[in-house]
């Protein structure tokens, strides 16, 4: 048996604090690597964050900041809620960190000798949240057609309108790979979990590969083209690399280590990236003469809504918030049993409140509860075994089948189907303890009620070793509340296969392993993806007021920001405003406009200057803000109310 395990999360832009979607892939991975510790392996478990790339240049300039500095300050929150939330990773990777970027650069040296990279020019619809081109191939995409209809293509992934690019750049023959890739799918049909993400792949290249244009002119915050100063590296280019990067690959004595790790066992990602992780990257690695990994797991997404959750689009959810509330091993567990890996899912605090009371509450910390008060009630602390009779052996037969199809679903990556299973046996024992009616035996048949709370001591320490993996810190008190110790050495898993039940238990007395949520006040029952309250003390804090754009230029060095100089009456002058709005109103456009303005917002940096309030805009259907005017022309400073 492979005594190792490799896993990866994708390494998650620094543009902001991490969100639920974040913390879900990351659960998913830490899940599989704690899976793999019980089972006696050794596992290396890198995650970390990717800080290059436009969109990062962009977000770090709005605020005047370097982007070095930019993307520093939101490291210490991930690391913060990773060790909140038992992330037990091995090493956190920064993309900006000087070993990754000398690496990146041999490797980009060694494929350019080899004649992969080549120099040329590249031209498309670009969308710089995703960081990457549409990859249409027909008339469809041409420029001339979107100016005519008066639109832009919108990307593949987030549904965003693209930009027109066009740049010299150096290529890779990603064309040269497309063989060599259906052949690789063909030989190796459980490479991508779920098959759906599978097909969609497989199509996907058989419908033809162009070259990959990996190098930038337009931009400077990226890893330095080797052996040309004029150009960057393309971001998904640097950033996949990460993952042979982190375990010391292209490092002078850390060659052992890469050849003991890679390939990765398991590389867990979301569905909108599947095409750079199962197209690009195991081309990259084909090119680089290295083995691919052996699976990539593709979860879906979490929505609020209809959309994605994301922290561009303001509707994610803040992790430390539900912490707080309901602790980690709660939030876990709703992650990796409610989400199918297979599917969108729709989280709600409602659905996570009823999973914590019916599931953890009810099903196992009512059952462990009501075995040690009963053991207490009746000074039967000690707990040993007996000879079974056939309701016994009925239960430990349903045990082992758990277990089998338990690892099952685990290798397989469905963490939701592994955990059905577990449930199954859980609501078995409970049936058997309150069928049993122990607390009659206890009076009645001493020895029938000892073999009644061994069995059922012997259940729950079964259910602890398998729902470590999601449930570290509950299944470690679980276990002590079983009198027994948990330590990762040996395989957990194989041990209780072969194992008999004939462990003897000391019981502990304690609080309930779970809390139920508290019963939230009418107001507060809303779905959260639809509607969040303020109270009109809350609205009544924000000051709006109308005012004329009266001059508006563009802002050197940025392709977002627009400078206004805005007149809001006698009461407020004149305010200079900083709009991120070029890619869709010229200056020309905007001047004598009448607009609403947050005038009391507090002043910021923007490009070295201080912009003085917000002019507020609204989502059209064709995803174009439209500033927020007055129908009938009013005075300057006017308030709304």
């Amino acid at each position: 048996m492979n005594k190792k395990f490799y896993v990866t999360t994708p390494i998650y832009y620094a543009t902001a604090k991490p969100h639920l979607g974040t913390l879900y892939s990351t659960v998913l991975a830490d899940i599989a690597a704690r899976w793999n510790k019980i089972q006696g392996k050794e596992v290396f478990f890198l995650t970390g964050t990717d800080e290059f790339g436009k969109k990062i240049a962009q977000a770090a300039e709005e605020v005047n900041q370097d982007p070095k500095a930019f993307v520093s300050k939101f490291i210490p929150a991930y690391k913060d809620l990773w060790k909140k939330y038992e992330i037990d990773y091995s090493h956190f990777m920064r993309t900006t960190d000087e070993y990754h970027v000398k690496a990146v650069q041999k490797w980009l040296e060694d494929l350019e000798k080899k004649g992969d990279i080549y120099k040329g020019a590249y031209e498309g619809w670009y969308c710089t949240p995703c960081e990457t081109y549409l990859t249409a191939k027909d008339d469809s995409l041409h420029p001339q057609y979107y100016q005519e209809a008066e639109k832009k293509p919108e990307c593949e992934s987030c549904q965003r309108e693209t930009q027109w690019m066009s740049e010299p750049c150096y290529m890779f023959k990603l064309s040269a790979y497309q063989d060599k890739l259906l052949k690789f799918y063909e030989d190796n049909p459980n490479f991508i979990t779920p098959k759906e993400r599978f097909a969609e792949v497989v199509s996907f290249v058989k419908s033809g590969l162009q070259d990959l244009s990996i190098s930038r002119t337009t931009l400077s915050w990226g890893v330095p083209f080797p052996n040309d100063s004029e150009h960057v590296t393309y971001v998904w280019a640097d950033a996949l690399n990460n993952y042979i990067t982190g375990i010391g690959y292209n490092q002078e004595g850390k060659e052992e280590a890469f050849n003991k790790w890679w390939p990765a066992d398991m590389q867990v990602l979301g569905k909108d990236i599947v095409r750079f992780h199962a197209v690009f990257w195991p081309a990259f690695l084909m090119a680089s003469d290295l083995p691919l990994p052996k699976k990539l797991l593709v979860h879906g997404w979490i929505k609020m809504g209809d959309h994605k959750m994301s922290k561009s689009r303001g509707n994610s959810v803040d992790p430390q918030e539900l912490y707080k509330i309901y602790g980690p091993d709660s939030v876990r567990y709703y992650l990796a049993r409610q989400l199918s890996i297979a599917q969108d899912g729709q989280f709600t605090v409602k659905d996570l409140e009823q999973k914590i009371t019916s599931d953890l509450a009810n099903d196992l910390g009512n059952l462990l509860q009501r075995m040690v008060s009963l053991a207490t009630k009746n000074k039967v602390m000690e707990v040993t075994p007996g000879a079974w009779s056939d309701e016994e052996q009925g239960l430990q037969e349903h045990a082992q089948d758990m277990i089998e199809a338990f690892k099952r679903e685990m290798e397989r990556g469905y963490y939701h189907m592994a955990l059905s299973h577990l449930w199954k046996f859980i609501n078995a024992v409970n049936a058997y303890f309150h069928a049993c009616q122990p607390w009659k035996l206890a009076k009645t048949e001493p020895e029938r009620f000892m073999m009644v709370m061994s069995a059922t001591c012997h259940s729950l320490h079964t259910i602890a070793v398998m729902l470590w993996p999601v449930m570290p810190e509950k299944m470690l008190e679980l276990t002590k509340r079983l009198g027994c110790t948990f330590e990762i050495n040996g395989d957990k898993v194989s041990a209780l296969v072969d194992g008999k039940w004939d462990k003897s238990f000391t019981l502990v007395t304690g609080d309930s392993l779970f809390v139920k949520p508290e019963p939230r006040k009418e107001e507060e029952q809303q779905e959260e993806s639809k509607e969040s309250y303020i109270t009109i003390e809350d609205f009544i804090k924000v000051d709006l007021r109308v005012g004329t754009i009266k001059e508006c230029v563009d802002v050197e060095k940025s392709d977002r920001l627009l400078k206004s100089q805005v007149d809001l009456g006698p009461e407020l002058g004149m305010r200079q405003i900083f709009s991120g709005i070029k890619k869709w109103y010229a200056p020309e456009d905007l001047i004598g406009k009448q607009v609403v303005v947050v005038v009391n917002l507090k002043p910021r940096k923007m490009m070295g200057e201080e912009s003085q309030g917000m002019i507020t805009l609204a989502d059209s259907d064709d995803g174009k803000p439209t500033l927020i005017s007055p129908i009938i022309p009013l005075p300057n400073g006017a308030k709304l109310k």
